[in-house]
């Protein structure tokens, strides 16, 4: 008890210390910069919001953008508190920092759309048609006219305002020369936020929604009145998609009713994959993501591939690090949970990655990044950097399921051998061993999963090498249901060896001393795929039930290492509760199912036969 009221009095001692800090530095700033609030106008007479800090210098400087539906608050004399953490590196060396409120939020005038699709009737300049990317060069425009600019322009944001930086480097304002989206919503439907593999995601929507939509965020009311205990029971017992259309107030859910209206990869989600639209792309661009991020590790690998192909000519690169959603913000950051991943990777991402791209593009200092892409290889705990991704020497090796839980790289020659397991959604795999009452953005050890048995794991013996991972990872199944609809989701997992202690951590006497790290499930990747969208996301078809039928699920690029010692382990199962919704099981609309849709129990057989054998593709890095 006294360890525990010495640990807590240390950690409030530093929360107190910290915001000291943080306010004198922030009086530091107010000495050095001025705050001015304009209403800009946009080429359709809309005023959008904008907050602009600017420092008492003579001297021209660059101007940074981020444009966010999350409010660019506090209005009014109060400086932002961010500007002296995420912020510093620009502040410090006097940027000029914009932040504005996007049409139809907050204090900007106008109507909200949600990922708004680029609009085929826009100008470059003039007209009155407008979207995200008018709106930019619309702003650009007023900012490089009203303040003492150097006539250089960059975006820079993550998550949502990651999309409002895409849009950026589509706007063709010539002074825009810097983009950095971060964690960017790319396809809502495939593979980001709203959707993964067409599978929608319950927990994370319904708690984002009722905070975005509207011109105000407002509190967590609707949120509250289902999440009383935690997500898992409380999403259990609402039980549908259609109860909680019932709780949610409908002046601020339209996108959710969107769901039910476009269930599938229609037109609607078509026109916002922003991955159809990278041609012509004139502005540098740094796309960044964390490889543990549940909510959208998807986009930044994706945007950056469609860059490549569409736009080969723009100077873009690519850092993927070890963080979860937004991470790469946070100095000081070692890892999550009980994963360490070693000192100062947020450090070398802010002070040696995007500082640099943006000082070089934007103040004409430095010099241009020698790498296109920077990866982080967990396990090894280091960063590798490359000419381009994915890279060129890696061989996509199969690692095949056997019986009795087993993996190799060596082909099942069985006539007839399968695992089977049930699939109940009145009891669905949950995603963490401890839901809390709010939605996660990291992996846990997976332990808790591989005890269930309604989770089939295979594992690998102990590896004799070190085997290094680089690429896009596929899931190629064999797989019979007893119905006709199911999903299936897969997980790469690293399996450490028995009395694992991390080297760094048993040197410095930081180790997690409660916690046995010996035979820890670290994901690697996971990801889920709805199945009657195996073969079309905009055709979705049944299964013929007990028919073996191939299942291919991709999983998100990985860079990795799995050491010595440690083995490949992969993971099956048919629910991942609440981070997704439960599938009924059966072929029929999700989004009018009833609770009475999900008691069905099925069976589910994973094949690993001569004629059928099932396999996950690892992107095995040439030595």
């Amino acid at each position: 008890m006294r360890h525990f009221a010495f640990r807590l009095s240390l950690l409030l001692l530093t929360v107190i210390f910290s915001s000291v800090v943080m306010a004198h530095e922030l009086d530091d700033l107010k000495k050095r910069y001025t705050k001015r609030e304009v209403m800009i106008t946009m080429r359709d007479g809309i005023r959008l919001f904008t907050s602009i800090y600017e420092p008492k210098t003579s001297e021209p400087r660059p101007i940074i953008v981020r444009r966010t539906p999350y409010s660019c608050a506090p209005y009014g004399e109060e400086f932002r508190w961010n500007l002296v953490r995420e912020w510093k590196n620009f502040t410090d060396a006097n940027f000029i920092v914009v932040i504005q409120d996007v049409r139809g939020h907050h204090r900007s005038e106008g109507v909200f759309e949600h990922v708004r699709p680029l609009n085929k009737n826009r100008k470059v300049k003039g007209g009155k048609a407008t979207d995200e990317a008018t709106d930019t060069y619309d702003t650009v425009d007023w900012l490089v006219k009203n303040t003492r600019n150097n006539g250089r322009v960059g975006f820079w944001g993550f998550s949502y305002d990651g999309f409002f930086s895409t849009m950026a480097a589509f706007s063709q304002h010539p002074a825009v020369v810097a983009v950095s989206p971060q964690a960017p919503i790319t396809d809502w439907f495939i593979g980001d936020d709203r959707h993964h593999g067409g599978a929608f995601t319950m927990l994370q929507t319904f708690d984002y929604i009722p905070q975005t939509e509207g011109r105000y965020r407002y509190t967590k009311d609707i949120y509250n009145k289902v999440i009383r205990n935690d997500v898992y029971t409380d999403l259990l017992n609402a039980g549908t998609y259609k109860n909680l259309t019932e709780i949610l107030d409908d002046s601020t859910a339209t996108l959710w009713h969107n769901f039910a209206k476009h269930p599938n990869y229609d037109e609607f989600w078509q026109e916002r994959n922003v991955r159809n639209s990278c041609y012509n792309i004139k502005p540098a661009m740094l796309i960044v993501g964390g490889s543990y991020d549940t909510e959208d590790c998807f986009g930044a690998w994706e945007l950056y591939k469609a860059v490549r192909k569409q736009s080969p000519q723009t100077e873009a690169y690519l850092t993927m690090g070890p963080w979860w959603h937004g991470g790469w913000a946070v100095r000081g950051y070692t890892g999550y949970d009980h994963f360490y991943f070693g000192e100062g990777t947020t450090d070398y991402f802010l002070d040696e990655v995007e500082f640099p791209f943006f000082s070089y593009y934007l103040d004409g200092k430095g010099t241009k990044p020698e790498k296109r892409v920077n990866t982080f290889f967990a396990g090894e705990n280091r960063w590798g950097h490359f000419d381009d991704w994915p890279i060129a020497n890696y061989e996509p090796t199969p690692f095949y399921l056997h019986r009795k839980g087993k993996v190799s790289t060596e082909k099942p020659q069985e006539r007839m051998s399968f695992t089977e397991y049930i699939s109940d959604m009145e009891h669905p795999v949950p995603f963490s061993p401890d839901p809390e009452d709010h939605r996660v953005r990291e992996f846990d050890d997976q332990r808790f999963a591989s005890a269930r048995p309604d989770v089939i794991t295979f594992v690998s013996e102990p590896l004799t090498d070190t085997l290094r991972i680089a690429g896009p990872i596929e899931a190629k199944l064999w797989a019979a249901i007893s119905s006709t609809d199911a999903d299936f989701v897969v997980k790469l997992i690293d399996e450490y060896p028995d009395g694992y202690r991390n080297p760094e951590e048993a040197e410095k006497g930081t180790e997690r001393k409660h916690y046995q790290m010996g035979k820890f499930q670290h994901v690697v990747r996971a990801e889920i795929l709805r199945g009657r969208y195996r073969n079309s996301y905009e055709h979705p078809e049944p299964f013929v039930p007990g028919e073996v039928t191939p299942v291919t699920v991709r999983l998100n690029d990985a860079s990795h290492t799995f050491l010595p010692g440690h083995s490949v382990m992969v993971q099956i199962q048919s629910s991942w509760f609440p981070l997704f919704d439960r599938n009924p099981q059966r072929f029929i609309d999700t989004y009018s199912c009833t609770t009475d849709d999900f008691v069905m129990k099925q069976t589910i057989r994973i094949y690993h036969q001569q004629n059928a054998p099932s396999a996950v593709v690892l992107p095995v890095m040439k030595k």
